[in-house]
């Protein structure tokens, strides 16, 4: 058991990559698209900005890197494709991780990625900006149909404007990396998920007013602007993860873990395992990995 919980430790990973440091000159940027497969490039070229064409470019080295870091598939033989609903997945069979599913995510200046080797898992990086041209409040206001009344109670009592904008993006990051998880995306009725926490621990779900409790959910800081659910504010940045039950899966998704079986004392086991802390890595790194 202890080389099986080794092994699958191996296939779970938290990257993140600060897409900001890397400044291609276009030969540099054509040289890194190079080792994608043509589907990925002619993917990327569709951006029309330069900064999404980069962080297009960041995800899809990521997924590539991690898939051949993880499980040691040869990059050249690795494929990956996407649900009808956009969510990345390996085409590539596992037998050792059946399971094995990614989640990324980007936002500014970050490009994230989480895998499980068993658990459905979800990532979402949200960076807390204040609005222009309106108050907090009215903002928030624009979004009260995605939220609970619980939610939007707990939002509007948590003090200054400041720190309602916050709360709320702590209930949103949550909400996406859940149905990130998933695989069905905002098309799944975000107001009919009910966050629940302990000073943004212990973070419990209700679906439809149904605790679920084969959900684990994570916030982490990055830094001053940004925060991961895999979670302040001069425009902090914030992630967090969900990690969930392959069942709660939608069906498109579902079939590409058609070979999961998951016992369920192995399961809780996984969704129990503490989350770390992400590895931190730069674009010139992912490409030595592709060397």
């Amino acid at each position: 058991m202890k080389e099986e919980a080794k092994q699958s430790s191996g296939a779970r990973r938290r990257w993140l990559v600060d897409a900001s440091r890397w400044r291609p000159s276009p030969a540099q940027f054509q040289a890194a698209a190079s080792l994608l497969p043509p589907h990925e490039r002619t993917a990327i070229t569709r951006f029309v900005r330069e900064d999404d064409r980069k962080r297009a470019l960041v995800s899809r080295l990521l997924q590539y890197s991690l898939v051949h870091h993880a499980l040691g598939i040869p990059l050249h033989q690795i494929r990956i494709d996407r649900t009808l609903e956009g969510k990345p997945y390996l085409q590539n069979k596992n037998g050792s991780f059946p399971g094995f599913n990614f989640n990324t995510s980007h936002q500014g200046d970050y490009v994230g990625i989480a895998s499980e080797p068993l658990c459905l898992v979800g990532l979402d990086i949200v960076c807390i900006s204040k609005p222009q041209g309106e108050t907090a409040l009215e903002f928030i206001k624009n979004f009260s149909s995605h939220l609970t009344d619980h939610e939007w109670n707990c939002i509007v009592s948590s003090g200054s404007p400041d720190e309602m904008l916050t709360e709320f993006y702590m209930y949103w990051c949550l909400k996406e990396a859940f149905v990130k998880a998933t695989g069905a995306g905002v098309g799944f009725g975000l107001q009919r998920l009910e966050f629940h926490h302990t000073n943004w621990t212990d973070i419990s779900l209700s679906i439809d007013g149904e605790e679920a409790r084969k959900w684990r959910f994570w916030l982490f800081k990055i830094d001053e602007m940004y925060m991961v659910v895999c979670l302040p504010l001069s425009t902090p940045l914030q992630a967090s993860i969900a990690r969930g039950h392959p069942e709660d899966a939608i069906d498109s998704f579902k079939r590409t873990l058609s070979d999961v079986v998951v016992q369920e004392e192995e399961l809780q086991g996984a969704l129990d395992i503490p989350e770390e802390a992400f590895t931190i890595w730069t674009v010139e790194q992912l490409l030595q990995l592709h060397d």
